[in-house]
């Protein structure tokens, strides 16, 4: 395996404008556009861990700039590029810092809406169906077990938090806060999205289980923000492991939720650094996803 780059936790670049800095993107002005760097910082339970997975960045914005490719053809998106030699606009240093884990983006405005789409039972969604029998007010067929394929996909949409966790929300909501013809724009994205990744990953071993999706507007016209069907915004099976009533093992960042549960850490700042063994596994995941979806490595 091809060693990762060093682990770029923050970023500052004198030759750009600092707009905000997220759980794990550092948000710039370069150029009249936006200049999204992806750290390698990694949050759970909503608070960043002390020290990141070398390398994860890389692999989110690899992964992202592969979707928005590949999905072109149902819903433009922010994304002008990703190569730092184009952007005369950095400085060689910065070309460096930045190489592999930055995207060049469309400024758009974001529409406060995440849409989860969910394929398969569960997370917080088998939780509800075993409490209520729905999920965000879809209602399901009833005697469904962990990791039931729904077909069709079902939307589940939130709100976009700026802090804190997103509170699900039902499509009536979502067509309260942006009108009917941006709610049904975005559902039928989300699902279209969704489908277009789910049946790509399962020629390649994977099931995407759940996922989420952004959206803005730009000239008046909704267009695809944020990231795509990367490891931190979707939930991967192995294909092989999945059937109803199954709990298959998820290619993300549950190995590093699991150690944390298993250290006794009260889920308060400051969140406990990861044991390298964890921090290793961790990403060897997020390597395998992106090599089986793209035939190659980030690095």
């Amino acid at each position: 395996m091809t060693p990762p780059p060093p682990a770029v936790l923050h970023t500052d670049l004198p030759c750009a404008k600092k707009l905000g800095e997220g759980k794990v993107r550092d948000i710039y002005a370069l150029g009249g556009d936006l200049l999204l760097v992806a750290s390698d910082r990694v949050s759970a339970f909503d608070v960043v861990l002390g020290n990141g997975i070398p390398g994860r960045g890389v692999v989110l914005t690899s992964l992202s700039s592969f979707w928005f490719r590949m999905t072109r053809d149902i819903v433009d998106n922010h994304c002008l590029g990703t190569e730092v030699e184009n952007w005369p606009e950095l400085d060689p240093e910065s070309r460096e810092l930045l190489r592999g884990r930055a995207m060049r983006c469309q400024k758009a405005d974001p529409l406060p809406v995440e849409w989860v789409v969910r394929g398969y039972l569960t997370g917080s969604g088998w939780k509800d169906y075993l409490r209520e029998g729905r999920v965000s007010g879809v209602e399901l067929p009833d005697g469904l077990g962990h990791a039931a394929r729904l077909d069709p996909p079902i939307l589940t949409p939130s709100t976009k938090a700026e802090s804190g966790h997103d509170e699900p929300i039902s499509f009536e909501e979502v067509v309260s806060l942006l009108g009917e013809e941006h709610a049904r724009r975005g559902r039928d994205l989300a699902l279209a999205l969704y489908e277009r990744g789910r049946d790509f990953a399962l020629e390649k071993g994977f099931v995407i289980a759940d996922t989420k999706f952004e959206f803005g507007l730009f000239d008046g016209k909704m267009i695809l923000i944020d990231e795509c069907l990367t490891p931190d915004s979707s939930r991967f099976w192995p294909a092989d492991q999945v059937r109803e009533g199954a709990f298959p093992e998820s290619y993300d960042k549950q190995v590093v939720r699991d150690w944390l549960e298993r250290s006794g850490w009260d889920k308060r700042p400051p969140a406990p650094s990861l044991p390298d063994e964890v921090v290793r596994e961790a990403l060897g995941r997020y390597l395998h996803i992106h090599e089986a979806l793209t035939g190659r490595s980030p690095f």
